[in-house]
């Protein structure tokens, strides 16, 4: 399968490096100094069963690579719009993109700029970061999994051949019954640990143990439970007490991505996340306190971040 993978960090860098060291034909959309290590050193990912490196092709210029079969958007959620119209030279008429963002916007972001039926519903569960351009470090307790589905819920071929190239990578890949659910389901999840930890600046293990600070996260998740039924998607019943439990296994020095982008001074997903529970909730007319005030809480370090404001840290 010809595969085409934006973006070079964390989790562009662990599921294109799983496809490549496979064998399938894949190459690298990046920039700066990721497609620089790609093209000097190759990438090289650390995995609790081992290390691996692959040399993949890697270039700035998507169009100089022309239609793919699959194109896998590995950037961060405030990056999709423009990573999907690096995508457009890519997408060819049995074109599939895969966007595998926190959030539950993204497919939507894709499909206005690559056009209707090109673009399935995805996610990932794993924990990975960049500990240097090309170099990405999989830590354990979460085994690396992606699941996507056609946003109508209809098998299809497609998605059967790229579920066969991920099974083939040694990556487990789930067809979702009901994709929706499946990205709101790790929304739910997703915004909680990470705008209460961005707030607090604790680890997971602090926050589960605070009494005050496990209400917040418990508060977080009602508030997605009940946007997502305004908005018409059905939440498998345990999802909150699921996501606390996945929540309780955690390492307790977890922390979460957008946590750890805020307090390092990064740009994040607070848009995407937090942000998005806004936007979404005053369109349905619900009520949702807890991620107003920790949206409004973050938003000036967040701007700061990004250079619209500055103040000392």
């Amino acid at each position: 399968m010809r595969i085409a993978v934006i973006g070079a960090g964390a989790v562009g860098g662990f599921f294109g490096g799983r496809l490549a060291q496979a064998g399938e034909d894949v190459t690298f959309i990046a920039r700066g100094a990721g497609l620089r290590a790609l093209q000097t050193d190759g990438l090289h990912v650390d995995t609790p069963s081992g290390a691996f490196s692959v040399r993949p092709k890697a270039t700035g210029d998507a169009a100089s690579v022309g239609p793919v079969d699959l194109v896998i958007l590995g950037v961060k959620a405030w990056q999709v719009p423009e990573a999907a119209r690096t995508a457009k030279p890519l997408v060819g008429p049995s074109t599939v993109v895969l966007p595998l963002q926190n959030g539950v916007e993204a497919a939507d972001q894709v499909t206005a700029e690559v056009g209707p039926g090109h673009v399935l519903g995805g996610l990932c569960h794993l924990i990975v970061f960049l500990t240097a351009p090309g170099r990405v470090q999989n830590m354990p307790g979460l085994e690396p999994s992606v699941t996507f589905g056609e946003l109508d819920n209809r098998p299809s071929d497609r998605v059967r051949q790229v579920q066969e190239a991920f099974g083939r990578a040694g990556v487990k890949a789930i067809v979702s019954p009901d994709i929706l659910a499946a990205l709101w389901t790790k929304f739910l999840f997703i915004v909680a640990f990470g705008g209460v930890g961005a707030v607090t600046r604790a680890p997971i293990g602090v926050i589960r143990a605070v009494s005050e600070t496990r209400a917040m996260l418990e508060q977080a998740m009602q508030e997605v439970r009940t946007l997502a039924a305004a908005r018409g998607v059905a939440l498998p019943a345990d999802a909150a007490v699921a996501s606390m439990a996945r929540l309780d296994g955690l390492s307790p020095a977890a922390t979460a991505s957008m946590q750890r982008d805020i307090m390092e001074g990064r740009p994040s997903e607070l848009e995407a996340q937090n942000g998005a529970v806004v936007r979404l909730a005053a369109q349905a007319g619900v009520e949702t306190p807890l991620h107003q005030f920790i949206y409004q809480a973050l938003l000036p370090s967040e701007r700061r971040a990004r250079g619209e404001i500055q103040f000392p840290a």
